[in-house]
C-alpha cells in the first residue's frame, strides 16, 4: 500500500496538507519528523497516519500539551 498522512485541524475536521505519498511507513514518519514544525504553523493541529485507507495510528497533536 501507500503511506500518507491525513491532516486535521482543531476541530478534528479533515484540512489541506501536503499531498506526500510514501513507500513504507519508515519513509513517512522520516518526512513528518522534518516537516512538522512547517504543518503547525499553518494550521494543523493533528495527522493521522494512513496506510492507504486503513489507520496506521492517530491522530496526534501538533501542539504543545
Amino acid at each position: 500500500m501507500t503511506f500518507r498522512w491525513r491532516y486535521l485541524d482543531a476541530s478534528a475536521a479533515p484540512t489541506d496538507g501536503p499531498d506526500e505519498e510514501f513507500d513504507d511507513q519508515a519513509e513517512a514518519e522520516t518526512w513528518f519528523s522534518d516537516v512538522w514544525p512547517e504543518l503547525r504553523d499553518a494550521g494543523v493541529d493533528a495527522v493521522v497516519l494512513v496506510d492507504g485507507e486503513v489507520e496506521v495510528y492517530g491522530p496526534m497533536s501538533l501542539r504543545d500539551q
